[in-house]
């Protein structure tokens, strides 16, 4: 006796709230130039730990996950288009002191890290599975759930905490992340 097609784990209750968790923060970060930046980021600083909360309860894919990646949709020149907004949209606050990469423990001097290079990173592989997840067949559903879920235990996650933690510094910490004044700023100059 064959599966209800809507019992695959594809189609689970925390499989559907993290692809709309998901889908959501592609959407926002596509639309970044819409908001002012201090925000995107008390906006980012309530969407990461969502994120995080629903990928970290994201169920084992049902089947074996086959040999071939599943596809890619963001490409470089995409990557670099977010990356550049984002990099714009945070300034002179994109910029944190890293903690918690292996390297650290030979280097002599602090690490450098970038908040925008890290919403990025998770963009490009949220958004390669919403479209992979799109695409409806079960089989590249499955393979985009394993990936995601593998990048995130292995990539993503640990960056997406290690800026959540930058972003709560910029929220609670001393900065004046008013873009008006940085822009009555510089035409003073």
């Amino acid at each position: 006796m064959s599966k209800e097609p809507f019992s695959e784990v594809v189609y689970s209750k925390n499989v559907i709230e993290f692809a709309t968790v998901a889908n959501e923060y592609c959407s926002f970060i596509e639309a970044v130039d819409q908001f002012q930046r201090k925000e995107f980021i008390t906006r980012i600083q309530k969407l990461f730990p969502l994120l995080y909360l629903k990928a970290a309860l994201l169920p084992e894919p049902d089947i074996e996950i086959s040999e071939e990646a599943p596809e890619k949709f963001v490409g470089e020149e995409d990557y670099n288009f977010i990356l550049h907004k984002l990099e714009e949209k945070l300034g002179q606050f994109d910029a944190y002191q890293e903690v918690f990469d292996p390297s650290m423990q030979y280097s002599e001097e602090a690490l450098e890290a970038s908040i925008s290079e890290n919403i990025a990173d998770i963009y490009q592989d949220l958004k390669d599975f919403i479209l992979s997840y799109r695409i409806g067949t079960l089989d590249v559903m499955n393979d985009a759930l394993g990936e995601c879920r593998t990048n995130f235990q292995q990539y993503w996650g640990q960056r997406l905490v290690n800026g959540l933690r930058a972003i709560h510094s910029l929220v609670y910490g001393i900065s004046d992340l008013d873009e008006t004044v940085e822009l009555s700023e510089q035409n003073r100059e």
